[in-house]
């Protein structure tokens, strides 16, 4: 792999500011080392996430992990759960692997693997730490409308324009 090529930007720098709030996790920490378990090569399990302060008006999330640092244009999806209620404040470990343990109305999306539910990291073997960003995005609706056909890009562009806050936990992996 080529390690001097760019580092991608933060994917959420470059959009309209709103509040954070506070996004914890039981597996990883930010800026750590992302677990073998969260990862292809251990298993792929989902990591446990759990938040909280965030907006009164809030009245949904979309949960979400991205690489910016994947080898192509787009970054690489590894997981979007969409139309999480407001009262959902935490997914438990392996809650990514199935609609049927997410609450109301809630649903994966495809990732760009083409599994619905949560890929495990696997950068290419050689190259740079890979940024995982999971982000947690409170929305000023319980319904962005989307199902699980569409892409982790349009529920990202779609959720753009409801988001009223954000959290964010991003470790890092590299094989």
């Amino acid at each position: 792999m080529d390690l001097t090529r760019p580092v991608a930007p933060d994917p959420y720098a470059s959009l309209p500011p709103v509040p954070s709030f506070s996004l914890t996790s039981d597996d990883m920490v930010d800026g750590g080392t992302l677990p073998l378990l969260h990862t292809a090569d251990g298993g792929g399990t989902s990591p446990h996430l759990a938040w909280s302060g965030f907006p009164a008006e809030t009245q949904g999330f979309v949960v979400s992990c991205f690489d910016p640092d994947a080898p192509t244009p787009a970054g690489y999806w590894h997981w979007t759960v969409v139309d999480l209620p407001a009262t959902t404040t935490s997914l438990e470990q392996g809650d990514g692997e199935s609609d049927l343990m997410l609450s109301g109305a809630a649903f994966h999306v495809r990732a760009d693997g083409g599994t619905f539910g949560y890929e495990g990291a696997a950068p290419p073997a050689g190259d740079r730490p890979h940024r995982y960003v999971f982000a947690v995005h409170a929305l000023d609706v319980d319904t962005l409308g989307l199902d699980p056909e569409d892409s982790p890009t349009k529920v990202a562009f779609t959720a753009l324009f409801h988001t009223i806050a954000r959290a964010v936990l991003t470790p890092t992996f590299a094989r």
